[in-house]
């Protein structure tokens, strides 16, 4: 008796390619396993035989192979429709069955993967017929009556593992065999296959050129479904490094020029933008607890926690970091998580509308170095790496002239409120008016709420409490371009973790100046919360005070000092002992819109620690929380009594040479037009309540921190 094998069942109606699929599978899964296939067809007693045939399937090759056996078996003879020789089926490392029913309820606990294939009605046919002619035609009708009547009481696409649209391209079989290593049963047997990931050759070419950021994300991303720009949009701006001259935001503060004060320049000096396209393109949604990862014509469904399956992923140093290279992010995973991931980190489970994760794998990308006024190109070895890189160059070389043209491409939206119809619209009406944005608590209710979050700091169970609310427009999809609002957005509030990311319907416009987490390839550690906010002014002198105003106020320095403590908690965890520090405490930085309170703590990665566990251990930033943070966080779900979604999450990357670097999303507007012609629009703003807190100061300061956005829509905050 053998070991038991893997089986792995290919079901889809007649004529989506399952036998051409299943042969060439195995072929690909042959350079690392034994492997044996099983064809239905063989064993269905006749054309009006599917249910029978099942039957005999599941009793005659599945039982015996499940237990390591040889299966014998009774072929088919269609020729003279009657039962044929006996035969033979030889357990394998792993087990391939293909036909219809292969996945069928009775066989299903025998099964460890189920693979549903797809195809349009009318490809089907032709497929189908084209392969058997006339012996099937006759019989189309009444076997595809006998696949809906079984498929109505037996859901198996809506089971399925795996599904995929085989497009008969010859790309479905390396789709799949992308995605099968992710299913927590194949991942033990298919180690060879997951390991070649490790082995990956990584292409880095340095341009130098600076291109104009906007016009090369609109040549390259312009038309792709899912895309992500991790923008330092503030780079123009940003201090200097040591050494050489200085402007725009400042730091100050009492440690914010010592050696370890790698403030706005650190943070402002890269940009990264990249798709999903290409050889190694993948794209994960991850909802309450199921992660959904796209891998060209396939997608896997993986049940399991997020962070769980992130582990599988990343964390373990995939490829060497291209001598020369100045940064961090290798290629890997981009995107945003949502604060509702909080109920694998000790929060509660709830529900948002929008994903909990969203994720794609760039196996090629653009870094822009705006130290250094250069341009890096890299991508992963593969067959359609030369391509890209040869498009991508003239794209980075077409985009650096524009950069020196006055009016180019990134002047073409102006800083008012935004949308299609502000070249005149498909029609040629003017444009509509601005989003009007409701509000989930009124001012009497948010400070009711406010007062709630005191009494509980007052009964003790709380130190301080991150209470948001929510801004919310719902507007015809097409009254706004969500690229041309991040332009705006970009230009009017400029920081060092801007984003835009368009994720199919969803699109991001963030202009967030808070970092969550850093975890360089070196296991070096760095959160850098940020707690009190005021107002630009104008007036110089003004603005001056204000700032000022903020950076003696002991309030502020008090909320901020908390988040600062709870955060050394949280790095400690998978901290080196003794290697958590603060570098730089309460120091003031100044923003388009905003000044800020800005701390830094730095620690030390543990050697061999899961990374993914690190950045699980830290979720969500204790600066979007309040202190403690897991009783807090149940105080805010009482409070709050809606999800976040996006808001209060992170946006980042996870790169293959084991670094990553997450901002707070905040300033972050989210529009979700996937579906029914409208667009939702959302904005979550807020503030920390400690017990000193004024109420009305507090409502102040989230009209504040929303003034950024709503004025590049044209918006005004919510009248009671």
């Amino acid at each position: 008796m053998s070991p038991a094998p893997v089986i792995i069942a290919i079901d889809g109606r007649s004529g989506a390619g399952k036998t051409t699929l299943a042969v060439e599978l195995a072929a690909l899964l042959r350079a690392h396993h034994k492997v044996s296939l099983f064809h239905l067809e063989d064993i269905y007693p006749g054309w009006d035989g599917l249910a029978a045939g099942v039957e005999r399937y599941v009793s005659t090759v599945l039982t015996p192979l499940s237990r390591g056996e040889a299966a014998t078996w009774t072929s088919w003879d269609w020729a003279n429709h009657y039962d044929g020789d006996a035969r033979v089926t030889l357990p394998a490392e792993i087990v391939i069955v293909e036909g219809v029913g292969a996945a069928s309820e009775p066989a299903r606990p025998f099964l460890n993967a189920v693979i549903w294939a797809e195809a349009p009605d009318d490809v089907r046919r032709t497929r189908a017929l084209d392969r058997d002619g006339d012996t099937y035609r006759p019989f189309w009708d009444q076997w595809a009556a006998q696949e809906e009547e079984w498929l109505g009481r037996d859901n198996v696409p809506g089971r399925a593992d795996l599904r995929v649209n085989n497009r008969a391209d010859g790309s479905a079989p390396a789709d799949l065999l992308r995605l099968l290593p992710y299913l927590p049963a194949l991942a033990p047997v298919l180690a060879p296959e997951l390991s070649a990931r490790r082995g990956l050759r990584l292409h880095a070419e340095r341009l130098d050129l600076a291109p104009d950021a906007p016009a090369l994300f609109e040549s390259l991303y312009g038309r792709s479904p899912n895309a992500v720009w991790l923008d330092s949009s503030n780079h123009r701006d940003a201090p200097a490094a040591p050494g050489q001259p200085a402007s725009g935001p400042q730091a100050s503060g009492p440690q914010a020029s010592g050696p370890q004060d790698r403030t706005a320049a650190e943070r402002s000096r890269f940009s990264i933008m990249a798709d999903d396209a290409g050889t190694f393109g993948q794209y994960v949604t991850h909802r309450a607890g199921v992660g959904f990862i796209s891998a060209g014509s396939s997608v896997a469904k993986v049940p399991g926690p997020f962070f769980r399956w992130l582990n599988t992923v990343w964390g373990r140093r995939a490829v060497r970091t291209p001598e020369g290279y100045p940064g961090e992010f290798t290629l890997g995973w981009l995107g945003c998580l949502g604060y509702e991931l909080k109920r694998e980190t000790g929060g509660s489970d709830l529900s948002a509308p929008t994903p909990d994760a969203a994720l794609i794998f760039a196996g090629r990308a653009v870094v822009l170095d705006h130290a250094e006024g250069t341009a890096w190109l890299l991508a992963l070895a593969a067959p359609d790496a030369d391509e890209w890189l040869d498009r991508s160059r003239a794209a980075v070389q077409a985009a650096a002239s524009a950069a020196t043209t006055p009016a180019g491409p990134a002047g073409a939206v102006g800083t008012g409120a935004v949308g299609a119809g502000d070249a005149g619209g498909s029609t040629g009406v003017g444009r509509p008016g601005p989003p009007v944005f409701r509000s989930r608590d009124t001012g009497a209710r948010y400070r009711a709420k406010i007062a709630a979050a005191q009494h509980e700091i007052a009964q003790g169970n709380t130190y301080e409490v991150c209470l948001t609310t929510t801004l919310e427009a719902r507007i015809p999809a097409e009254t706004l371009d969500p690229w041309a609002t991040y332009l705006a957005l970009r230009r009017r509030s400029p920081a060092p973790f801007a984003s835009y990311l368009r994720l199919g319907g969803l699109s991001v416009a963030s202009t967030s100046p808070e970092r969550f987490l850093k975890i360089a390839a070196d296991g070096g550690m760095r959160a850098e919360p940020i707690k009190g906010t005021r107002r630009r002014a104008a007036d110089p002198q003004e603005d001056s005070q204000l700032r000022a105003d903020l950076a003696t106020s002991v309030k502020d320095r008090a909320e901020n000092i908390m988040i600062v403590d709870l955060l050394r908690n949280d790095l400690s965890h998978f901290a080196v002992p003794g290697s958590v520090t603060v570098s730089r405490l309460c120091a003031i930085e100044s923003y388009a819109t905003v000044h800020q309170m800005v701390s830094t703590i730095d620690a030390r990665l543990l050697p061999g620690a899961a990374r993914a566990e690190a950045v699980a251990a830290c979720f969500p930033a204790g600066s979007m929380t309040g202190a403690p943070k897991i009783s807090t966080m149940a105080i805010l779900d009482r409070l709050e009594a809606r999800p976040r979604g996006f808001y209060s999450g992170a946006i980042g990357y996870f790169s293959l040479n084991s670094a990553t670097d997450l901002a707070v999303a905040i300033r972050t507007l989210v529009i979700d037009a996937s579906g029914d012609g409208a667009a939702d629009l959302t904005l979550g703003v807020g503030g920390a309540i400690t017990s000193d807190s004024d109420p009305d100061d507090e409502y102040d300061e989230i009209r504040t921190k929303a003034f950024g956005v709503l004025s590049t829509l044209g918006s005004d905050f919510p009248e009671d």
